[in-house]
């Protein structure tokens, strides 16, 4: 007897955000993600549409992790009538209460500029967490019509996993975002050898990063320079990972006296609060710096580093004299403080912007990082004189040449490979390579396809 399901490519078909994947049988809807799609604006317009299928109809909903582009419609889904499960790894439900915060805020000031309503309100957000239950990694969780789910860990941030759904004998596999192991900080990516189906991400499915091993000495020497011109070092950090591993790596430079001590400054409330979840979690970091911490060093914390919570201390960076280094969200500058600091910093030649994450396309991020001379923020016109760095190596995502290692544990046994999750460059070449260096059934489907998954 044949039990076939029905994937459906809702959102991160074609593009790296907005991540979402419906998976069904004639009994049974099960959402994998939901998040925003994002570019030029945290919010792109396009997440007003109404959802392609019936939010009341869907049983369950699958969490891979607490980025606002997996997680940040899912308040959205409730509005419209979902009411069924959420889960999510505990860290993940801790970091999402907290992205949500965070996401309100900047969703009222985007709809505020268009003079439209946001796309969600706190209300939603509460009943969201209301609906949200919590599974750990390797707990097999029974959801009912023959489907049992576990997650496994995917190195990629804090309380991140793939998604491994079993029905019938058969393994589909979610990756989520899939770590750039080995992390500072995190244990490595979890290896997938039985998977029958697969959806993967290609964020950087056509680019390699830089030797791990060259990073530490490229940000020292970033910073190095900034403080032999008298500069200021602003860093776009994303909130969750990005901002922890940049305080851990800045920590021990200090700490080694590879660089001098000089005013660093944490401008996020987010990050800052992303952090506590970090140091209450640190059982989920790997051997080595548990070690560390049991040690007595407390890995997120060095001489002169400031958490500025508030507007007012953030405002008094703007007193301090450079040197300086200034880490502020958000990660692609489209929106956050940081975008402050780069219109007050960026006209300067003494100055450095370092880009140390993915930049959307169309994002004020991206269009620093192509090479733009002058560039509009808060209606300002800036001229960018600032020298501006990018290093991959600091990427939360695997490079082409991981993504391909991560499949070839399943190479045999895989029926296919579906890539998402990534520019459609990103995502055909990463296709190419997998066909022609494993010799995998593997497709790029498009946003809103089908397929039929044989069981």
């Amino acid at each position: 007897m044949k039990h076939n399901l029905k994937l459906t490519f809702h959102g991160g078909a074609g593009t790296v955000t907005g991540s979402n994947f419906l998976l069904e049988n004639e009994d049974k809807k099960i959402l994998v993600d939901c998040g925003l799609v994002q570019g030029e604006a945290y919010c792109n317009d396009c997440n007003e549409d109404p959802f392609p299928y019936d939010p009341k109809s869907v049983d369950v909903l699958i969490v891979t992790h607490a980025h606002i582009d997996h997680i940040g419609r899912i308040p959205r889904l409730v509005r419209e009538g979902f009411n069924g499960v959420i889960y999510g790894t505990p860290a993940t439900k801790e970091l999402a209460k907290i992205s949500y915060d965070d996401s309100l805020k900047i969703l009222a000031y985007e709809a505020e500029k268009k003079g439209k309503k946001p796309l969600y309100e706190a209300q939603d957000v509460q009943k969201t967490l209301s609906l949200w239950e919590t599974v750990s990694y390797h707990s097999p969780k029974d959801i009912g019509g023959d489907f049992v789910f576990t997650y496994k860990d995917a190195g990629h941030i804090l309380g991140s996993a793939m998604v491994e759904i079993q029905y019938h004998q058969k393994n589909i596999v979610f990756t989520g975002d899939l770590g750039n192991s080995p992390s500072p900080l995190l244990k490595d990516t979890e290896v997938i050898d039985d998977a029958d189906y697969l959806i993967m991400e290609s964020v950087y499915g056509d680019k390699n990063h830089e030797p791990k091993e060259e990073r530490t000495d490229k940000l020292r020497s970033v910073i190095e320079k900034t403080i032999s011109q008298g500069g200021v070092l602003m860093i776009p950090a994303f909130s969750i990972e990005r901002t922890q591993v940049l305080l851990y790596e800045i920590n021990n430079l200090v700490e080694e006296k590879k660089i001098p001590s000089i005013p660093v400054f944490l401008d996020s409330p987010f990050a800052i609060k992303a952090t506590e979840v970090y140091k209450r979690y640190n059982k989920n970091f790997k051997g080595s710096i548990q070690d560390e911490i049991k040690s007595g060093d407390d890995i997120f914390d060095f001489p002169q580093l400031q958490f500025t919570l508030t507007r007012e201390e953030s405002k008094h960076i703007n007193n301090v004299p450079a040197p300086k280094i200034i880490i502020a969200g958000s990660g692609m500058s489209h929106g956050g403080r940081i975008m402050h600091h780069e219109r007050k910093y960026l006209s300067d030649p003494k100055n450095t912007l370092l880009l140390a994450g993915y930049q959307s396309a169309g994002s004020l991020g991206r269009i620093l990082q192509d090479g733009a001379k002058k560039v509009t923020i808060f209606n300002t016109t800036v001229p960018v004189k600032a020298g501006v760095v990018t290093l991959r190596s600091y990427s939360a995502h695997k490079d082409s040449d991981n993504l391909i290692e991560f499949v070839s544990h399943t190479a045999e046994k895989v029926k296919k490979v579906f890539v998402v999750m990534g520019e459609t460059k990103a995502s055909l070449f990463l296709v190419q390579r997998l066909r022609d260096y494993l010799g995998v059934d593997a497709i790029a489907p498009q946003q809103g396809e089908s397929v039929v998954l044989e069981i």
